[in-house]
């Protein structure tokens, strides 16, 4: 499979369960401005959308939305229990979690990424999200993880995401269920080689 990626950005989320899945991959780094990856090939052509992740398969068909191929990649990491076995209630509660990531943080900040954004609208954008991490701090109250006791796909989309705060003056210190969740995160082995992948490819 080839994972095209962008340091730092929500690609990330499956960056980080390829790892943890112990599949064989390859990374293919993307130039979200130029839309070329960084070999020079037109990435358009792979995602007519020109963001990132995609992921090919390795039949050559290509999956473009993070919370589909984190769900695929799980799948196909049979004994890993990166997501409950499909049908379960438990597989449906990771599907919410990845949904609400989606629509509620990941679109929550998406705004704040566009230069354009009047200021005067920043304190509602700012307010809303807050909001919608308080509600993922007092569901981390009582859990090591959004499901419980096991690390899930969400999880690594949760981390993905919520590692954007710091870029926007958020402190998890005032949400401490969060930032316990991301030190939790951060720690394991599959996430800490993630990111230095992503810390060498953008010093590259």
């Amino acid at each position: 499979m080839k994972l095209y990626f962008t340091p730092g950005a929500c690609s990330l989320s499956p960056h980080i369960v390829l790892r943890e899945a112990g599949l064989p991959f390859d990374l293919v780094q993307v130039d979200l401005k130029t839309k070329k990856t960084k070999a020079g090939d037109d990435y358009t052509k792979i995602n007519a959308n020109g963001y990132v992740p995609a992921l090919q398969l390795d039949d050559g068909s290509v999956l473009t939305e993070g919370p589909a191929m984190v769900q695929y990649i799980a799948d196909k990491a049979e004994g890993k229990s990166l997501a409950p076995a499909n049908g379960s209630i438990e597989r449906y509660r990771v599907q919410e979690w990845l949904n609400f990531i989606s629509s509620e943080l990941h679109k929550g900040f998406s705004p704040l990424f566009n230069p354009a954004l009047p200021e005067s609208f920043k304190p509602v954008v700012m307010g809303r999200l807050m909001s919608r991490l308080g509600h993922v701090d007092k569901a981390l109250a009582d859990k090591q993880f959004l499901t419980g006791a096991q690390f899930t796909v969400a999880d690594a989309y949760l981390f993905t995401i919520t590692g954007w705060g710091q870029m926007f003056g958020i402190d998890y210190a005032n949400m401490p269920n969060i930032k316990a969740f991301r030190d939790r995160v951060a720690a394991r082995p599959a996430v800490q080689a993630a990111l230095k992948a992503e810390a060498d490819a953008r010093a590259a």
